[in-house]
């Protein structure tokens, strides 16, 4: 009974094989075909994809010397129109002065004040004891020295009103921008609520936007109004933001910072200079205060230099040399930014 099983079993395994080998022989070009369809399909995929890959790179890189050359043009771009608007900032005429010092008096006026303040200052000369050849010199002083020092004073005291205002504005323009509103909206909250002459300048860019002057163009004219590198770099970040793109607020809210740490820059600067200064306003003081004391002990030694013609003449170079030693000492100790 064991035998017959074992010879059952082989013959139903002989009948298998049998069954299998026709079966590869009949499918075996069958499964080639379809492994050989697969194979290429799965080749096109993968050539597709790396095509694609290849594309994607070459799209990628295309894109960044796009932009990189946008940048480039607009950087080209900025550059030279920061150096006619340097020009106007080292050299302005007079109207754009008397506008940087935030005034409104007209050219003509400021004309005939500065003829009439020359006519006081000579009549003030002579009457005080000066001689009839220094009335014209006293009169150019008066006329062009007096008043355009005063506008010099008013303007530098601007800029610094608006350095101090300056950051706040970028941050409040930062959180306006980063809370969904537009960049002209956070201008036109600044040009609303915040203090002078912060105020007055944004005011100045909102109205140029509403005669169709585009948001980046009035701020580069900013600095224009306002003759001071700060107020120059939120243009330039303007301008490029709006030409290559990019996170506004984040540049913005680095350009914030930027300008902090230049102020306390400058304010550790200062309080390291004191020495300085001090010694220069020691030294500068010091022929005035020699002369008072010298005049207290014994005046008719010293009225020799203001009663004779002699005396004016030294007075007059002493008047020179101290100008040019104070001048001196001024561009020792003053550090620019």
């Amino acid at each position: 009974m064991f035998g017959l099983d074992l010879a059952q079993l082989a013959f139903v395994g002989l009948i298998a094989l049998a069954f299998a080998g026709l079966a590869y022989v009949f499918f075996f070009e069958s499964m080639a075909r379809q492994k050989k369809t697969d194979d290429r399909l799965k080749s096109v995929k993968l050539a597709a994809t790396d095509s694609l890959g290849k594309f994607a790179v070459r799209d990628r890189q295309a894109e960044a010397v796009k932009r990189r050359k946008s940048v480039q043009d607009t950087l080209k771009d900025i550059e030279v129109r920061q150096k006619l608007r340097d020009k106007n900032i080292k050299s302005p005429p007079l109207k754009m002065l008397i506008q940087q010092a935030g005034m409104k008096v007209p050219v003509h006026r400021f004309y005939l004040y500065s003829v009439i303040t020359g006519i006081i200052v000579a009549v003030l000369g002579v009457v005080l004891g000066s001689p009839l050849y220094l009335a014209p010199g006293l009169f150019l002083v008066g006329a062009f020295g007096l008043p355009r020092w005063f506008v010099y004073f008013r303007r530098g005291r601007r800029i610094k009103a608006f350095l101090r205002e300056f950051p706040n504005a970028i941050d409040v323009i930062v959180r306006a921008i980063r809370s969904g509103l537009p960049l002209n909206d956070g201008i036109r909250l600044i040009a609303q609520e915040s203090q002078e002459p912060v105020r007055g300048e944004f005011r100045r860019s909102v109205d140029a936007q509403q005669v169709g002057v585009s948001i980046p163009e009035s701020a580069m004219r900013m600095s224009e109004y306002m003759p001071c590198p700060e107020a120059s770099f939120f243009g330039i970040v303007i301008q490029i933001q709006s030409q290559a793109g990019g996170n506004l607020s984040e540049a913005l809210g680095n350009l914030s910072r930027v300008l902090r740490d230049r102020k306390k820059m400058e304010a550790k600067v200062q309080a390291l200079s004191m020495e300085a200064k001090a010694s220069a306003y020691i030294i500068g003081a010091l022929p005035f205060i020699v002369a008072t004391l010298v005049y207290l002990t014994s005046p008719k030694y010293i009225m020799i230099l203001f009663q004779t013609d002699t005396g004016h003449v030294i007075l007059g170079c002493a008047a020179t040399w101290m100008s040019i030693g104070i001048m001196v000492m001024k561009k020792m100790i003053n550090f620019k930014f």
